[in-house]
């Protein structure tokens, strides 16, 4: 088979990871699949197939000629490639249990929001395999040549936000297709589960956390009183996960740690990102970006800056479920610590 010319591996940090790549039987499954997904789309394989294996993922670069045009755009899986004539790359990821779902949710985020995510070009939804195009400039890249900042920020939030509303009629069939539940109501048991399973907690860090306990149910209660429904939240939205592939344009992509959620918890990963980047002083601007979209739902801006706040510290809880999602009998040693601190960090007020 072509693909045993050469095959390039990146463990990373990683290198006790279990993961499928060992199997070989899977190994050529998954490769077979990509070649015959290639032969369909009239795509010929050049070059070593680079291989990266990670505990939540495994993702090959695959340089291929051809392909005569793509404009798409997967825990900083990035879909590369200039999608142009002549040659190029393409790329297949396939996930762990828990993100399985990510194959068959980019394939119908693709016909429901077409031109805001990417488009696979094949998936293989039971296996949760997809093959992808390249995205264009990463928004991370953008920021460090300095071509953008936090006015980018404003912009690609506002546009995910718009695109969540979009998505609202979708959430039943999201569910169906596997993306995991963290509903408002559920949050202050996904806390307690959370909070009791955490190795990396001292004592007084514990009991710090079981005094914020009951404000969880009153944070949970009041957000749900604002009216705006569960949805779709992507839940790891960084600046490694945004594709910038023109002046104004961004798309979304990795929705392997999704959760229908309030949809406002989207804002606690940005927000975490932004201040870190450019201070406090810029998140304000940043929730009125983001909030815009949401100005037609009948409530005050009063009432939409207490929910974004209540929802930006309870959003923390959707990246601590998503560390569990890994490929089975393998861990990831800093899970602990980092889960501790996103748990700790839901204790202060965020400065919006």
């Amino acid at each position: 088979m072509r693909h045993e010319t050469a095959t390039v591996v990146d463990r990373g940090q990683y290198a006790d990871a279990v993961t499928p790549w060992e199997d070989e039987t899977w190994r050529t499954a998954a490769l077979g699949w990509v070649e015959r997904e290639l032969d369909a789309l009239g795509v010929r394989a050049h070059g070593p197939w680079r291989v990266r294996v990670r505990p939540w993922s495994v993702l090959a670069r695959v340089g291929v000629e051809g392909l005569t045009h793509v404009d798409g755009s997967g825990r900083g899986d990035r879909p590369r490639g200039r999608g142009r004539a002549g040659r190029d790359v393409v790329w297949f990821k396939a996930n762990p249990p828990g993100s399985a779902f990510e194959a068959g949710l980019g394939a119908a985020l693709a016909r429901w929001v077409p031109g805001r995510v990417v488009e696979p070009l094949a998936v293989d939804a039971g296996r949760g395999w997809a093959l992808l195009p390249d995205g264009g400039e990463l928004f991370r890249e953008a920021i460090g040549r300095g071509a953008d900042g936090p006015g980018g920020w404003e912009a690609a939030l506002g546009q995910y936000a718009s695109m969540q509303r979009a998505l609202l009629p979708y959430t039943g069939e999201i569910e169906r297709l596997g993306v995991p539940g963290a509903r408002t109501a559920e949050l202050p048991g996904i806390f307690d589960e959370a909070v009791a399973a955490n190795t990396a907690l001292r004592e007084d860090e514990r009991a710090r956390l079981v005094a914020l306990r009951p404000r969880l149910d009153e944070w949970c209660e009041e957000l749900a009183a604002f009216g705006v429904p569960d949805a779709l939240d992507h839940a790891d939205l960084h600046d490694g996960q945004l594709f910038h592939p023109a002046p104004g344009r961004f798309t979304f992509f990795d929705w392997g740690d999704a959760a229908i959620s309030h949809p406002f918890c989207s804002f606690t990963v940005p927000a975490r990102r932004v201040r870190e980047q450019y201070g406090p002083d810029a998140l304000p601007r940043l929730r009125d970006a983001y909030l815009e979209p949401w100005t037609d739902t009948g409530l005050t801006p009063a009432e939409l800056h207490r929910a974004l706040t209540l929802a930006t510290r309870l959003g923390a809880l959707n990246p601590v479920r998503a560390w569990g999602r890994l490929f089975p009998g393998t861990t990831v040693a800093a899970g602990p610590g980092a889960v501790a601190e996103w748990l700790l960090g839901m204790g202060a007020e965020p400065p919006l």
